[in-house]
């Protein structure tokens, strides 16, 4: 009997520290505080965007020769109007002064033509007053009258004859300009393909050849980006827009919205995308942009402020959180009404209230209506822009 009292209460212990092994043990889980912030809902790029100069030329001769001036450098700025090459320009300049010299042999013989077209005039006007008179006969009137009308029409063919070799002397000047090239606008020359001596030819017809000159305007930078067809109908010019560069990590760039292309681009095996271009707004200028960068954009449709929000990830199907409950330490499942939201926030406008803590995502194996859990330190909502 002695032994049995002893046994009885070993027995016991031993179940309670069974028990006590065997119960359910709290889930570590990170929770985060429902509270107000910010709330937008967005619009992104669905491949990678380029940063692209609102001008660019390509520029190259439109007749072969020898380079005979390099007048620039890459990386260099010039101005409109700037002389950046010449091709050989000795014979074309021996044409232009061929026809600067047949212009003006034109315009002295016209002046010729017009003097002796005066001079006959003046003429026939002696011979009719001695004609009156009976002092001159009707054939030598005639002949006179004759000579003056080919002297008139000398001196106004001549006219002609001018303006034709103006019209040369024209031409010889614009093949003659033809063979300097200049820049069409300001900007940074990014590239020059040709050597001094060397000889460049035009490009024929459908064989594309690197231009001469490669001329970006820096001062106009936009960006363009292709968006998905679906996402394509919500956006208006003037929305504005989150601009992210890779070569800039951490830090955004306000834009606006500034086109929509008219048609929708396929590519095969790719989402059918439009693009639309979002111009830079209020960069300092410090600040150095090349044409080319890779760019992400993030159309804003809709922004609330001040909004009572929870993570986009911490949302179950149909609308329900995990909230915690303090008093027992087990998650209940809350239902939420959802009003804007994007990847990272959702704004909740019923369900919760300022203070209360839900899951901060349901990654984590386990999570579930009525589970024991332990919050975690770290579990605070990270403020975004």
């Amino acid at each position: 009997m002695r032994k049995l009292l002893i046994i009885i209460p070993i027995l016991a212990v031993l179940m309670a520290l069974l028990g006590f092994w065997k119960r359910p043990q709290p889930l570590p889980v990170q929770l985060v505080e429902v509270a107000p912030g910010p709330v937008e809902t967005l619009v992104a790029n669905t491949r990678a965007g380029t940063v692209k100069a609102c001008r660019r030329s390509h520029l190259s001769f439109n007749r072969g020769g020898q380079v005979s001036e390099l007048l620039i450098q890459e990386g260099q700025r010039v101005e409109a109007g700037a002389v950046l090459m010449r091709l050989r320009q000795d014979d074309l300049e021996a044409r232009v002064a061929e026809a600067q010299a047949r212009l003006d042999a034109q315009r002295s013989q016209r002046e010729q033509s017009c003097q002796q077209a005066s001079q006959d005039q003046r003429d026939l006007k002696r011979l009719r007053h001695l004609a009156e008179r009976r002092l001159a006969s009707e054939d030598l009137l005639d002949q006179s009258a004759t000579r003056a009308r080919l002297s008139q029409l000398l001196c106004t063919g001549g006219a002609a004859k001018i303006r034709e070799a103006e019209a040369s002397l024209a031409l010889q000047h614009s093949q003659l300009d033809q063979a300097t090239l200049r820049a069409p606008f300001a900007g940074i020359v990014a590239e020059i393909n040709g050597e001094l001596g060397e000889f460049v030819t035009p490009s024929p017809p459908g064989i594309p050849t690197p231009p001469a000159v490669d001329l970006i305007d820096d001062q106009c930078l936009y960006v363009e980006a292709p968006i998905d067809e679906v996402d394509a109908a919500l956006v208006r010019p003037g929305m504005p827009v989150r601009i992210s560069l890779d070569a800039f990590r951490g830090r955004s760039f306000d834009g606006r919205v500034s086109r929509i292309a008219p048609f929708v681009r396929e590519l095969e095996k790719q989402a059918r995308t439009v693009d639309i271009e979002v111009r830079f707004e209020r960069l300092t200028p410090e600040l150095v942009l090349l044409s080319g960068y890779s760019a992400d954009v993030e159309i804003l449709l809709a922004q609330r402020p001040q909004a009572l929000r929870v993570p986009t990830e911490s949302l179950l199907e149909g609308g329900r959180v995990l909230r915690y409950d303090p008093a027992s330490g087990h998650l209940r499942e809350q239902q939420v009404e959802v009003g804007l939201a994007n990847w990272r926030w959702s704004e909740v406008t019923g369900g919760l209230q300022v203070g209360d803590r839900v899951t901060a995502s349901l990654d984590q194996e386990g999570l579930a209506d009525g589970r024991l859990v332990s919050p975690q330190a770290g579990g605070a909502a990270e403020s975004p822009r």
